[in-house]
């Protein structure tokens, strides 16, 4: 990754097919209506759902979902709303999101998902831009958040809770509209809902899902039920579950990612648990036992950096052991990958590895997880390999939100670390000569919603939409490098890709999150936020005192320190895209102070400015010293 994030991104794409296609679109368009309808009438499972109640795993049966969806459908239409108003759902995963979701489409009306992370003012962003007549929230303190606001929505004028009683300026509760509707419900009317559904149309607007908006005002990307029916049906073959199989749901539904796999695993019958929350994901894989998972990188970031930090901090036979297993499992990683068949010694080898170090770090995901599933960012090759050679496969993908979301993804048969994977069947992909991704197919918005000028930037009239990402295409594999606006052009005009070498950076147990700066400087910098518990330990371990981080921070041991666990992952680079300055930072990145958006992306801007006068005085000093 490091080597193709310093070249010429258009140099690189013109060594490589310009195009790759996945394929003829396995079906006609079709709806998210008829994904449910059918889902439900073919498995009729006794847990299509779980989510823990008082400490006790719940289940939920397609038969149970079937009628509250039903209720919701009819009692939103009973408060006047009509087909192509919009609702917004501001809640954490759990049950009533997915039935409120069907219930929103099955009546033809656009959902408008918020992230429940957003501060109250920037809810307004979503919710009243989108002309939302109505709203669900899941807690009294995401209904504050609406009446703190509530000026700033003038549309609105239904506020339904998930909890039992209405406060906080909710008019009604959840349990009270499934009643209005199930009053409503005769022979007829009844008839008339699954007819109703049935009829929306594939070019419909199912829902608006705003971007993360890594710079500037977030855009209400218009997903039709076709986007996401074409996306499912297309990722049939590449992502194969079955309703033997359990997945665990804890990224938010408001984003693109997870809710188009929810939309997948329950069109195959999937058992789909909800995670408590995302402190609770390591208990509840215990409890859950998930055959599947999805996630963000960070996760596996996580994870990965603390079985290293057990490895080590164990010391003597146990870390021997573990590192001797490591050595061993990516010798077999290599010929598996070779699409060799390792045998002999390394096989043997390999079984012992598993039973003495790997087995105990699959019982830690549930012990029967047969692969992840990591989006929404890129995943550093070495956590990657690392986990493969574990046995435990992560299926890298890549998407966006305007896409619905999957361009590409591996899959077990087609699977090639640093990639992410072929492109889907019935999308095109295009490396346009500056080496931006173009993508084209029935997965692709209708546009930006009242921004026709932005859905004019976005799409051209050929119907291919500009990714903002840059790759490459390699024997049909797709590898992406950057995004587009955050290339770093020095003041000597060379190109870096800062993300390759943020992720090698990342890898590091010291480091929680690293941010490269450089754009029309001299030379690049690194902003590092230490993974303070392990840099603070290691302080303890060094008889270093302190009082607070600022001070611990100044320390020229501890500078000293985390500059060298910086640049032992720096390697491989050209000399003009190696930060020549590690920098750090006491406060990890937050939504709140705008820096991250709401899937955890950092928005390089916002922190370039938020640190400004930092980042100028360390660019002063280094040419005073130069």
């Amino acid at each position: 990754m490091a080597t193709i994030a310093g070249s010429n991104p258009g140099a690189a794409a013109a060594t490589t097919p310009l195009i790759s296609s996945g394929g003829p679109r396995p079906t006609p368009p079709g709806t998210v209506n008829q994904l449910f309808l059918d889902a439900v009438k073919r498995f009729d499972k006794p847990d299509a759902l779980l989510h823990k109640v008082n400490g006790t795993w719940v289940p939920i049966s397609h038969r149970t979902i079937v009628e509250r969806v039903r209720r919701v459908a009819l009692g939103l239409r009973k408060l006047g709303i009509n087909p192509g108003d919009r609702v917004a759902i501001l809640s954490e995963n759990r049950p009533e999101w997915l039935i409120v979701d069907y219930g929103c489409l099955a009546a033809g009306f656009t959902d408008v998902p918020v992230y429940p992370t957003l501060p109250a003012e920037q809810v307004p962003d979503v919710v009243g831009d989108s002309g939302a007549v109505a709203i669900f929230v899941s807690t009294a303190a995401q209904a504050e958040k609406i009446q703190a606001q509530r000026a700033a929505m003038p549309a609105l004028r239904h506020v339904l809770t998930f909890e039992a009683r209405a406060t906080h300026g909710a008019t009604l509760t959840l349990a009270e509209l499934e009643a209005m509707g199930q009053a409503a419900e005769t022979p007829e009317s009844i008839a008339a809902h699954d007819a109703a559904a049935r009829a929306v149309k594939p070019g419909d607007v199912a829902t608006l899902i705003y971007t993360s908006g890594t710079t500037g005002k977030p855009k209400g990307a218009m997903l039709t039920h076709d986007n996401f029916y074409s996306n499912s049906t297309a990722c049939l073959g590449a992502v194969e579950v079955g309703p033997q199989d359990v997945a665990l749901s804890f990224l938010p539904l408001s984003h693109v990612f997870e809710r188009q796999g929810d939309y997948l695993l329950f069109l195959q019958g999937c058992t789909i648990a909800y995670a408590e929350s995302v402190d609770a994901v390591p208990l509840n894989m215990s409890e859950v036992r998930p055959s599947m998972m999805m996630s963000v990188p960070r996760l596996y970031e996580k994870l990965f950096a603390r079985i290293l930090d057990s490895a080590i901090s164990a010391g003597g036979l146990k870390a021997r052991i573990f590192f001797w297993a490591r050595g061993v499992a990516e010798a077999w990683a290599d010929e598996k990958l070779a699409g060799l068949a390792p045998g002999g010694f390394l096989a043997m080898q390999y079984a012992l590895a598993q039973k003495l170090v790997f087995g105990k770090l699959k019982a830690r995901v549930g012990g029967r997880l047969r692969f992840f599933v990591s989006g929404g960012a890129p995943l550093a090759a070495e956590i990657n390999k690392f986990f493969y050679a574990a046995g435990l496969t992560i299926l890298e993908g890549y998407g966006l939100t305007e896409t619905a979301p999957v361009i590409a993804v591996n899959t077990p048969t087609a699977f090639r670390i640093g990639t992410v994977g072929k492109v889907i069947r019935g999308v095109e992909v295009r490396i346009a000569a500056d080496g931006e991704i173009l993508c084209r197919g029935p997965n692709v918005m209708k546009g930006y919603y009242n921004r026709p000028e932005a859905t004019a930037d976005a799409i051209d009239a050929e119907g291919w939409f500009h990714t903002g990402d840059i790759g490459t295409l390699e024997d049909g594999f797709l590898r992406i490098t950057d995004r587009k606006k955050d290339i770093i052009v020095t003041a000597g005009g060379k190109n870096i890709a800062p993300q390759p070498i943020e992720n090698l950076v990342k890898t590091n147990k010291y480091v929680s999150q690293a941010v490269m700066i450089g754009d029309k400087r001299k030379y690049p910098i690194i902003l590092v936020v230490p993974h303070w518990e392990q840099l603070e330990k290691w302080a303890r371990i060094h008889d270093i005192l302190w009082t607070d981080r600022t001070q611990l921070m100044a320390m020229p041991t501890i500078q000293r320190k985390m500059e060298k666990e910086v640049r032992e992952h720096l390697t491989g680079l050209a000399h003009f895209e190696t930060p020549q300055k590690v920098v750090l930072l006491e406060h990890d990145f937050s939504i709140e102070s705008g820096e991250l958006t709401p899937t955890l992306k950092v928005k390089r801007r916002v922190v370039d400015r938020n640190y400004r006068a930092l980042i100028d005085q360390v660019y002063a000093e280094g040419h005073a010293a130069g």
